[in-house]
């Protein structure tokens, strides 16, 4: 990139371009079968990210005042750990912007914020088909092997 990356925490002025990203991400996983969440989900996840009580964060990717990707991630406490654990739940980057380090630099800044926090561990999943993902993915971090199962309720 010629332009500088900035990555920083998400602020209220930034919801007109993250918006598009969220919506991006949802429907590149098809969640709830739609290319968007319902408006309540949205406007409360929004909301968490600018509250400082709760323990959900964002993350955006920056260049020339433009968003290009953004990084969701949650502190957790554990069972197995006196430290918190960070929790990436959501990656995206603008697929024009693909290819550019910058969805390593949104990971990267993770690990930033979990350090300063006191945490021990970063960690996510990906599905086993993301295959591009993948290959960033084995490049920071190691694959604990475990596989993910859910009961939705």
């Amino acid at each position: 990139m010629s332009l500088q990356l900035i990555i920083r925490p998400v602020t209220s002025q930034d919801y007109d371009q993250w918006l598009p990203l969220w919506d991006g991400y949802n429907a590149f996983y098809g969640r709830a079968g739609t290319t968007a969440l319902p408006a309540e989900i949205t406007q409360a996840t929004w909301s968490r990210f600018l509250d400082t009580q709760q323990p959900v964060n964002a993350l955006v990717a920056e260049v020339d005042s433009k968003l290009l990707g953004l990084t969701h991630y949650i502190f957790h406490r554990s069972t197995s750990s006196l430290t918190t654990n960070c929790y990436l739940q959501d990656l995206y980057t603008n697929p024009e912007a693909r290819g550019k380090g910058i969805a390593r630099a949104l990971i990267n800044g993770v690990y930033e914020q979990a350090k300063l926090a006191g945490s021990g561990r970063v960690y996510w999943q990906t599905h086993e088909t993301n295959a591009t993902a993948r290959l960033l993915y084995d490049k920071v971090a190691d694959n604990s092997g475990f596989i993910v199962y859910r009961k939705l309720l």
